[in-house]
């Protein structure tokens, strides 16, 4: 049982177990979005009193925080019994093209420990790339009005034009990230 979950899931079972996701959420009335979450987490230890974007009901997404609680344990749950005792597959061309850029065993693990590591974080490399990345990214995300799986699920699903622009920005972003940028600050 555990060799068959380990293994990634087809198309053809995760398309619909997302789109029965996305239908139940829109016939009750909720939205899909991570980043929302942490608006709630922080509306809940007070930054209402601090800011007005914190101050509004957040008793009522508590749902959402209980889905993330789920995407934790079951991360948790992933990394510790499920996983994938191989290689990860990768072309050949990419795992060249990674070790150029200083990743010494590209597919051995999910995370490259030259890049996600507590080492690396406290390395100027390491400090672009996740620091300064990561407050890009909690920018973008609330100057888009939500995060890349809410626009791409949600608001794609539910046809509006703003999440389209957004998703095209985020791929646009992430192109640049993964052939311009992320090259220059590898070999750093």
């Amino acid at each position: 049982m555990i060799e068959f979950i380990s293994q990634p899931w087809p198309w053809y079972v995760a398309g619909p177990l997302i789109a029965l996701t996305m239908f139940l959420l829109l016939f009750f009335g909720k939205n899909f979005g991570v980043s929302s979450t942490l608006r709630t987490a922080c509306a809940i230890g007070g930054a209402g009193k601090l800011s007005d974007f914190f101050d509004y009901d957040w008793k009522s997404q508590v749902w959402n925080l209980v889905f993330v609680g789920g995407m934790v344990i079951g991360g948790f749950i992933a990394s510790t019994w499920l996983q994938q005792p191989d290689p990860i597959p990768l072309a050949q061309g990419t795992v060249e093209k990674l070790q150029e850029l200083g990743i010494s065993n590209p597919g051995e693990q999910y995370l490259p420990a030259e890049i996600f590591s507590w080492e690396s974080l406290f390395t100027l490399r390491g400090f672009i790339l996740l620091v300064v990345g990561g407050f890009f990214i909690g920018f973008g995300t609330r100057w888009a009005g939500g995060c890349t799986s809410g626009h791409a699920i949600s608001g794609l699903s539910n046809l509006q034009l703003p999440s389209l622009i957004a998703v095209v920005g985020f791929f646009i972003g992430g192109l640049l990230m993964t052939h311009l940028l992320l090259p220059l600050i590898l070999q750093l």
